[in-house]
């Protein structure tokens, strides 16, 4: 609920009113400023922390949180200085491209996503291009409060990957 699109981003005023105001604006504002991607996340999101599912999704959810930050702080304690995985399982969606099947775009995040689960820095950076000429990324995670170890290692990464678009 904080990414609303009202607080932050645009907000569209709908042209013809009823006197539920409030609603109409937030129907109009996520109608044209959030995409299909988006809004599919929001009602993800609103169902599963609904009062009938709070207990079944959230608070499993929380305990799965935990297991996934302390199988980080594990590798870290066993003298890991930082993560290196994959961004995305695939190269970058060409500019204006997205997936039609909802399940790739979330199997697009499936390597990002315990990194925020874990409450960890990560930054994704540019690694080479694929075989078709589409970006890719590598991600390196971090220890905690040691944002600058990572973005050290990771202007280490992008020299030596010499990718194309460095500097721009």
């Amino acid at each position: 609920s904080r990414y609303d699109g009202v607080r932050y981003g645009m907000r569209v005023d709908p042209a013809a009113m009823s006197d539920d105001k409030l609603h109409d604006m937030y129907r109009a504002t996520r109608a044209e400023g959030f995409g299909a991607e988006v809004q599919r996340r929001i009602m993800i999101g609103a169902y599963v922390l609904s009062a009938g599912f709070y207990d079944a999704y959230y608070n499993q959810a929380r305990k799965v949180r935990t297991l996934i930050a302390k199988d980080f702080q594990d590798a870290f304690d066993a003298g890991v200085d930082a993560i290196l995985t994959p961004t995305t399982p695939s190269a970058a969606f060409a500019i204006g491209e997205e997936p039609s099947d909802p399940v790739e775009m979330y199997l697009n995040d499936v390597f990002t996503v315990p990194t925020s689960m874990a409450g960890l820095p990560g930054i994704s950076v540019p690694s080479g291009l694929s075989a078709s000429g589409k970006p890719l990324g590598l991600q390196l995670i971090g220890k905690p409060f040691e944002e600058g170890e990572l973005m050290t290692i990771a202007q280490k990464i992008e020299e030596a990957a010499q990718f194309p678009f460095l500097g721009v």
